[in-house]
């Protein structure tokens, strides 16, 4: 079975995750190019039960366009993001795939958020899109 480290920049904050993501997607919400730093974020999503975590971190709530609140988990050393839990989705994790530093990761089935996409953007072929 696939085992993948997820981790902060410092190593301080990791999960652990065994198997494969139930689901990996890109999103363009400004919400996420603020927080990534980039023109879209990418996570995967993953069932609580597939994932060990480790090390301190401090949480940033923040609500969804639709309403519910998001809790992000980030190193509190370097800042880095490295998982967060999205409400009303209490069984799983999503973890930024960056964090993976793993350029073999899954392709994102999903693109979410198109209408906020960057015009030079081009979702992976064969990704469900989502305005």
């Amino acid at each position: 079975m696939t085992q993948r480290l997820a981790s902060c920049s410092c190593g301080q904050l990791t999960a652990t995750v065994t198997g494969e993501p139930v689901r990996v997607s890109i999103c363009h919400c400004l919400a996420c190019q603020r927080r990534t730093g980039s023109v879209f974020g990418q996570q995967a999503r993953f069932l609580r039960t597939q994932v060990v975590l480790s090390g301190a971190s401090t949480v940033y709530v923040r609500v969804a366009d639709e309403g519910a609140h998001i809790r992000f988990h980030f190193c509190p050393t370097c800042g880095a993001t490295v998982y967060y839990e999205p409400q009303g989705l209490e069984e799983y994790l999503a973890i930024p795939v960056g964090a993976f530093a793993d350029p073999a990761f899954p392709v994102p089935q999903f693109s979410v958020y198109e209408e906020r996409m960057h015009h030079w953007v081009i979702p992976p072929a064969g990704a469900e899109h989502i305005p």
